[in-house]
């Protein structure tokens, strides 16, 4: 298969077809764009006016079919059976505009501050195609149908959390009507069917231009969804919402379309700064586990293709020379419970992280491997299925791999410190230079030579992002003692995440109101004492092994 083709029947499946959008929206047609890739056979396609009620709103509509695209290529794969097989969704495709870059698979780090204005502008067709999660198509089709239910436009959206991806194995247990009531009043019967018989609420995140502008909207047509708050006007809650915590503003328990649901909306200015720079790290933690991208934006993927990378460098740097996949995946899916103060107090569950990756690795998986592949230093160890074989039953058997929860692939990273120090270097800016200056006190730099050092990296932050270079301070960082190095990694995770998880905490009364604020901390103190419960029930066998993987994450030795 063509690489960036996606198979006539997912086309059908997970996106309109090109002629029906250019219908609805008069878009124009482009044959690079990663809508436009590969005419399909037209589909039925429902009318403008009966998906899109309020109105024509042509650039949301452009950004959920780019997320189609996306995740069309991203299942065109999912038949995969190697990393280098999945790697394919985040590599240049062979069109002659690709080829330029084809000799380096991460060429796109060049030059991360080029301007992207449009999906066209990415790297490759295929760009971030590992950040869209194969999904049940019922399910995607329900959750995606939340957002045009705003009227206030909205750029970006994903799904994230337990409601969305599972944190227990499936028990096939069947609620009583009452039960699936309280949750969700009228739950279809994909968000029954993918919860498990646990209804639990659905959490989003909206990525929208300017805060108090779509607050403003929002307001006119879902006051309800507001605390008392909102009576001072859209200009207070988005002083509140840019000014306290991470930038985030949640309106939690509201019901949309028989959906009890829980949205965050955020700037997407400080969404992309997050996400690049590690400044607060409240959503690009978020975005170091699985989600479900609903509307996709091209400046955002690309910053999270940068986010994914850094997370998985910041966890190399955390581990020992060799590790499991599972020890991988925890520590990154650890990164952003370090320093959360929900931790630390009886309102989460303790087995959290060890919930997230042991439930879902093919997810982390189809988001990780191929970036794993893009890096020097790191490789399998374990051996992993052959990707031909002679009959079908053994092709679908060799696929079957990235499901395979049971398969224990260990692997292996070169501790080279030239190496080690490039990471160092290539860590997120505003998270790097909080190590800098523990390293400055540590190693007793003089404050002039240590400025000197600070100005020549934010020189080299504003040409290149791969091209970054460790130099002889980032080679000292490397060759440090290994447990030193992890403790001071660890603390400047705590000390970025701290502050701003804990601000955004408090401002939950504010926000959500009291009453709601008060039902949300009494279900995490429900989780949290069904996480200890669990614990106690594995004893010191097995699920004290497999202790709480965001601890065991961040104090990998």
């Amino acid at each position: 298969m063509i690489r960036g083709s996606v198979p006539a029947a997912l086309r059908g499946r997970f996106m309109p077809t090109p002629s029906a959008l250019r219908r609805c929206y008069a878009i124009p047609k482009t044959a690079s764009s990663p809508i436009y890739r590969a005419e399909p056979t037209p589909a039925p396609f429902p009318s403008c006016s009966s998906r899109y009620s309020t109105g024509a709103r042509p650039s949301e509509a452009q950004h959920d079919a780019a997320a189609d695209a996306a995740t069309a290529t991203a299942t065109a794969n999912q038949d995969a059976s190697s990393p280098q097989a999945l790697a394919a969704d985040a590599a240049p495709s062979s069109s002659p505009a690709s080829s330029r870059i084809a000799s380096d698979v991460e060429a796109w780090e060049y030059n991360p501050d080029a301007k992207v204005e449009s999906f066209q502008d990415l790297p490759h067709p295929n760009f971030g195609a590992n950040q869209h999660i194969p999904f049940d198509a019922e399910f995607k089709e329900v959750l995606r149908a939340i957002p045009w239910q705003f009227r206030a436009p909205i750029r970006y959206a994903f799904a994230y959390g337990s409601g969305v991806f599972p944190q227990s194995k499936p028990h096939g247990r069947v609620p009583t009507d009452e039960e699936l009531r309280a949750i969700h009043p009228k739950a279809p019967l994909a968000v029954q069917r993918a919860q498990d018989g646990t209804p639990k609420m659905i959490d989003f995140i909206f990525g929208v231009s300017h805060t108090q502008h779509w607050h403003s909207l929002n307001m006119k047509q879902h006051r309800h969804h507001y605390s008392a708050l909102a009576g001072l006007g859209s200009g207070a809650v988005s002083w509140v919402q840019d000014k306290l915590g991470a930038g985030v503003y949640f309106n939690p328990y509201v019901v949309v379309n028989g959906i009890l649901i829980k949205y965050g909306v955020v700037q997407l200015a400080t969404l992309e700064r997050d996400l690049t720079q590690w400044d607060t790290l409240y959503l690009a933690g978020r975005l170091h586990k699985p989600v479900k991208i609903l509307r996709d934006d091209p400046k955002i993927r690309l910053a999270n293709q940068m986010n994914l990378l850094s997370a998985l460098r910041t966890a190399l740097l955390l581990l020992p020379p060799t590790f499991t996949e599972e020890e991988l995946y925890s520590t990154i899916a650890g990164i952003s419970y370090l320093g959360d103060p929900r931790m630390a107090l009886p309102t989460e569950n303790p087995r959290k992280v060890r919930n997230i990756v042991g439930n879902n690795m093919a997810s982390f998986r189809r988001l990780y491997l191929p970036l794993i592949e893009t890096l020097p230093n790191v490789d399998f160890t374990s051996p992993i299925p052959a990707s031909s074989t002679s009959t079908a039953a053994a092709a679908t058997a060799a696929a079957d791999w990235i499901r395979d929860e049971t398969l224990a692939l260990r692997l292996a990273q070169d501790m080279d410190p030239v190496k080690r120090s490039n990471m160092v270097r290539r860590l997120p800016k505003a998270f790097r230079e909080k190590l800098y200056e523990r390293y400055q006190r540590k190693l007793a730099i003089p404050a002039e030579q240590f400025k000197r050092i600070m100005d020549e990296s934010r020189q080299e932050d504003s040409v290149a992002f791969r091209r970054r270079e460790g130099g002889g301070f980032e080679r000292r960082i490397a060759q440090d003692d290994p447990d030193e190095l992890r403790a001071y990694i660890r603390a400047v995770i705590k000390q970025t995440i701290s502050w701003p998880a804990t601000s955004q905490s408090l401002k939950g009364p504010l926000t959500a109101g009291w009453s709601r604020t008060w039902r949300y901390l009494r279900e995490k103190m429900d989780k949290y004492k069904q996480g200890k419960q669990e614990k106690k029930k594995d004893g010191n066998g097995e699920g004290k092994a497999g202790e709480d993987a965001g601890e065991r994450g961040g104090n990998q030795a």
